[in-house]
């Protein structure tokens, strides 16, 4: 069985699914930052600077979150095939 270090499409997917795994951390971090900036400025009556953080928050777990999701799954199906054919 070939290990990652051994092929170089593996091991550029290993590098790959560690960085989307990154990203998704990250994103939802943004995404819970998001909501409980909401939650203060609901409380506070929404002004300027946690309006601001709860738009940047989303825009940036969004960016985030798209991307490294879409890529993850890539990154576990092809996995998932190069096993089912023996490679």
């Amino acid at each position: 069985m070939n290990h990652p270090q051994d092929d170089a499409v593996r091991a550029r997917r290993a590098q790959v699914a560690k960085w989307t795994l990154l990203a998704n951390r990250i994103g939802w971090l943004f995404m819970a930052l998001a909501m409980a900036a909401f939650v203060m400025a609901f409380v506070l009556g929404f002004k300027g600077p946690l309006v601001t953080l709860v738009t940047f928050s989303l825009i940036a777990g969004s960016v985030l979150l798209a991307p490294s999701i879409v890529l993850g799954y890539a990154v576990k199906a092809a996995e998932r095939e190069d096993l089912e054919n023996g490679r």
